[in-house]
């Protein structure tokens, strides 16, 4: 954890984030990882919907989902309505390097939030828009969600077996890529504007997110119409031991089919005429699965794992989370990290995937709702009585 703000990379960026649910919240708890202040606008009295979408405790202080996604941000309860609630905006924006939202197109310009609108206060402002289907289209007014992401854009349709049933990827796949790309077009349009002095407005969609996550297969798919599908590999595939299952990458080397089957205590396939080629291999995957998947059957997954390593092949044991939590690569990497809640009770949480040798993470608990208006208000030249105004009138609360 670092020990201060003034020596992370973001340090002195402010961040007005309109936000909610997972796209554009990963993005601005990364920025505010490494320094940026990042000044979350929720709804008075309901905030944030993953404070409340997935249900917990009664008292939803701490619920899992939020916290996940919300560390090292202010949270104020505004009811941007009204005139006075937009007046608070429009000062928030002059002082403010990037503003975040990830409403269907056309929202923000309904409550006057609009680039047009915000970069006329401010030049200089980077207005970072995340959607489902991006700002123009044939699709730009539906509603985006990552599981409908994953079944446009080929992801649900493409699986190892094609016998088997279509189904939802069971992590936010197209929420997180699209997440981080927000953070790398932010990072980008900060860098420009060291050049150029203006602000500029940066558009990230799930559909574009998963469309380029498929980059390999697309460009397979457009250069030579051919499925391209790494799950399916002849090769490579999840098989059952007596107390789990062992993960096979049958690939990178120059006959993986030889060495698996050393791995394994069987014959040499691959002296077999059937399957001497990679068409071969691939017309016969069925038949090598179902004598992979009885053998590997037979016998614990260390064992497995064992054999299979000494051969050099890539493998690796099927675990649930919690094991993959408690591995101590885990804690070595600095995956699980440590913070506070709404009532100080600690909290683990999952720490950043960067790393970097001189910017660690700061980790600042995530806020209660509305917990810093008044901070905020006052940052930007609100007095005593104004702010008592506000709250008073329910604009902020």
């Amino acid at each position: 954890m670092a020990a201060g703000n003034g020596k992370l990379p973001l340090a002195g960026i402010r961040v007005i984030d309109f936000s909610q649910v997972m796209m554009g919240p990963c993005a601005t708890q990364m920025l505010g990882d490494y320094g940026a202040d990042v000044i979350k606008i929720e709804r008075p009295k309901a905030g944030d919907l993953s404070r409340t979408s997935i249900p917990d405790d009664p008292g939803g202080l701490d619920n899992p989902v939020f916290l996940s996604l919300n560390r090292n941000k202010r949270s104020i309860a505004l009811d941007v309505r009204g005139d006075q609630g937009k007046k608070v905006v429009y000062d928030l924006v002059k002082s403010a390097d990037v503003v975040v939202n990830n409403f269907r197109p056309g929202v923000m310009e309904r409550m006057g939030f609009g680039y047009g609108e915000l970069k006329k206060i401010n030049p200089r402002i980077i207005y970072a828009f995340g959607s489902g289907f991006g700002p123009r289209g044939p699709n730009a007014h539906k509603g985006g969600q990552d599981v409908l992401a994953q079944a446009v854009t080929g992801v649900m349709h493409r699986r190892a077996d094609a016998a088997s049933p279509m189904t939802v990827y069971p992590t936010a796949l197209a929420d997180y890529s699209a997440g981080m790309h927000l953070v790398q077009g932010v990072l980008l349009a900060l860098l420009q504007r060291q050049h150029t002095g203006e602000g500029q407005e940066i558009n990230v969609s799930l559909y574009n997110s998963m469309i380029a996550m498929q980059m390999q297969e697309a460009t397979m798919w457009l250069m030579r119409q051919r499925e391209l599908n790494w799950g399916a590999m002849p090769l490579t595939g999840v098989f059952a031991t007596t107390d789990g299952a062992v993960v096979i990458v049958g690939a990178f080397k120059q006959n993986p089919l030889r060495d698996i089957c050393t791995a394994l205590e069987i014959d040499d396939l691959s002296a077999d005429p059937r399957y001497d080629s990679f068409p071969k291999l691939v017309k016969a995957r069925p038949e090598l699965q179902r004598i992979f998947r009885e053998r590997i059957a037979t016998k614990p997954t260390a064992h497995w794992i064992e054999r299979l390593e000494a051969q050099d092949l890539l493998c690796a044991p099927v675990r649930h989370m919690r094991e993959a939590l408690d591995d101590p690569q885990t804690a070595v990497n600095g995956m699980v990290v440590r913070t506070n809640g709404a009532g100080n009770d600690p909290l683990r949480v999952i720490g950043s995937p960067i790393d970097m040798s001189a910017a660690p993470i700061r980790l600042d608990r995530p806020p209660r709702l509305g917990e810093h208006g008044r901070d905020v208000l006052g940052d930007i030249g609100y007095g005593k009585d104004a702010i008592d105004a506000l709250v008073a009138a329910g604009v902020v609360s």
